[in-house]
């Protein structure tokens, strides 16, 4: 061996390690020939279409606008629990948001694709947590809590006239709305599309009389949770329609007692 290093050092150690091992080579062929029956058809200038047709289009372009109405509520109620944003800011952005997202889902295909918020967030790997509960609220949060700012600003307009703070004209809208709820439960409305409106409504118009508590006023924002997780077309039983009324006027007699 040691005359062999010398005169071929490489030849040496060739000779060294192939008596120890063994050598593997991936098998690869010198020549290769396309097989026609096999090849791709595919036109490779050819343009891809995503969708087969305008209506399916519409539908993904509608949960596309879903998708970023959820990812931008989740945003606005961060910016506003941050105190980036003002209470009419985001009063003002999260009421135009629920709108959008309603309005959305009123189509029965894009309804019926959705099926429900949570199966929605799995199948397009959502979380936002702040706009999921936000979405089954169906409120602003500075609608949910009487805003602060409610009884400075019905102060300022209130003048003289004002009866407990608030302007004599915000008290009579607020009883106006209450009434004209509580007629339409008289009328037999207890469909979702017709009673929450004139719910939202409702404490929404207290809300700018008074920024307090008060008896039964937490029943308002239970049965608009419950009236919000409903249906549009989807109707309240006997039951439960005698129970809105019931709890509704309750809580308008509560209204009344924080003016005296």
């Amino acid at each position: 061996y040691k005359i062999q290093f010398f005169l071929s050092p490489w030849a040496f150690f060739f000779e060294m390690y192939s008596h120890q091992r063994p050598l593997y080579y991936a098998p690869t062929p010198y020549s290769y020939t396309p097989n026609p029956a096999r090849s791709a058809t595919i036109n490779l200038d050819e343009e891809v279409k995503l969708v087969s047709s305008s209506g399916e289009r519409d539908l993904y372009e509608s949960l596309a606008e879903i998708y970023s109405i959820i990812v931008t509520l989740d945003g606005l109620e961060k910016a506003y629990i941050k105190d980036v944003v003002t209470e009419s800011e985001y009063t003002e952005t999260c009421t135009r948001l629920l709108k959008q997202y309603k309005s959305s889902l009123g189509d029965e295909t894009v309804a019926h694709e959705f099926v429900d918020l949570e199966t929605f967030k799995r199948t397009w790997g959502l979380e936002c947590p702040r706009a999921t509960e936000r979405l089954r609220i169906g409120l602003p949060a500075t609608v949910e809590q009487a805003s602060h700012n409610a009884s400075t600003s019905n102060n300022a307009a209130a003048g003289s006239g004002g009866v407990g703070g608030a302007s004599g004209s915000l008290i009579l809208a607020a009883t106006e709305n209450f009434i004209t709820f509580l007629d339409a439960l008289k009328l037999n409305m207890v469909s979702k599309d017709a009673l929450h409106p004139l719910l939202s409504e409702v404490i929404q118009s207290v809300n700018k009389v008074t920024d307090g508590d008060f008896e039964n006023r937490g029943k308002i924002i239970q049965w608009l949770i419950a009236l919000n997780q409903m249906r549009a077309t989807e109707e309240l039983s006997e039951d439960q329609a005698r129970e809105l009324a019931f709890d509704i006027e309750q809580a308008y007699q509560g209204f009344k007692a924080t003016l005296n």
